[in-house]
């Protein structure tokens, strides 16, 4: 996923009331969107470098929107994408390349699908010989250990109902895959227990439900973000 146009360079103030952040450019302070409602550990350091895209929407209150962040973390300084709104796309389009090896076979990727009680879907993929697949997506972007990814960075109730949903489908006879999107360098995945216990236990249990959990890194730069290849999820059964 290249970016449109080159991002524009500036330095964190402050983020603050979720979706709003504080930038210094070279043309001056600026206020622009934050498009990430977690708790953004270790990525919300005033100061540290960012880099923003620019929407081409006239109408826009907030023309600038908040991609990138410079993140010192355990492994070293790198540029981590902080954008929540980008997973999706990225899945979309590395199925397209044929990239995601779990969904083999699918040749359709319907998006935001309904289904459970009051859930929706990321995608229902479809084509493939065995029957639909139910694929969530999840974004990730904290670091507190070199090399390992962890999510949530926040409580995160409605992600552990979607676990649960998609244990329901599994035990109902479907196919459901989790696709974590770790949008920076990472060498493996693993749940942030000690931050949503809660969570821990519904992505443990729906893993024994016989959901599918695959974790990718992407590579991130000024260019844009991409997904790069698969790495492997820690999580104690």
């Amino acid at each position: 996923m290249q970016f449109a146009a080159p991002l524009v360079p500036g330095r964190l103030v402050q983020r603050y009331k979720r979706f709003l952040a504080d930038i210094e450019t070279e043309d001056g302070p600026v206020t622009v969107h934050c498009p990430n409602p977690g708790a953004m550990l270790g990525l919300n350091s005033p100061g540290a470098r960012v880099l923003l895209s620019r929407s081409t929407n006239p109408a826009r209150k907030l023309p600038l929107t908040w991609e990138l962040a410079e993140a010192d973390l355990p492994g070293g300084p790198q540029w981590v994408g902080i954008n929540t709104m980008r997973p999706n796309g990225l899945v979309a389009e590395a199925f397209r390349a044929g990239a995601i090896a779990a969904l083999a076979g699918h040749d359709v990727l319907r998006p935001e699908v309904r289904y459970a009680q009051a859930s929706r879907v990321d995608f229902l993929a479809s084509g493939a010989a065995g029957g639909p697949c139910h694929v969530e997506v999840k974004n990730c972007h904290m670091m507190r250990r070199p090399g390992l990814a962890e999510f949530p960075d926040c409580k995160a109730a409605r992600s552990a109902r979607h676990m649960r949903d998609l244990a329901q489908v599994v035990a109902e006879g479907g196919r459901a895959l989790v696709v974590i999107v770790v949008q920076m360098e990472a060498e493996a995945f693993d749940v942030a227990r000690d931050i949503d216990p809660a969570f821990d236990r519904a992505f443990r249990e729906a893993r024994a439900a016989g959901v599918e959990v695959r974790a990718y890194r992407c590579a991130v730069g000024p260019e844009g973000v991409a997904i790069a290849d698969e790495i492997p999820v820690v999580t104690p059964p």
